[in-house]
């Protein structure tokens, strides 16, 4: 008799069904997440270089000394 009270305490009980749907959801966050990181890491790192060959071609003048290079430089 014990046994089928257990049984039955156990079959109502829901704490553990609250557990798997929460893990449900943000196994499903991540997975957008990533898969979203995975879009847009393609552009962004086309952006980056675009703005890198930019700032490597654009010269940079002194104002403080009048528009010449700092010592050393170009």
């Amino acid at each position: 008799m014990n046994f089928l009270k257990l049984a039955k305490k156990f079959q109502r009980d829901e704490n553990g069904a609250v557990t798997v749907d929460w893990v449900v959801l943000t196994a499903a966050v991540v997975g957008l997440g990533v898969a979203v990181l995975t879009v847009v890491s393609g552009g962004t790192k086309e952006m980056a270089t675009g703005i890198n060959k930019e700032l490597n071609a654009t010269k940079v003048i002194n104002a403080v000394n009048g528009g010449t290079p700092p010592p050393g430089g170009d």
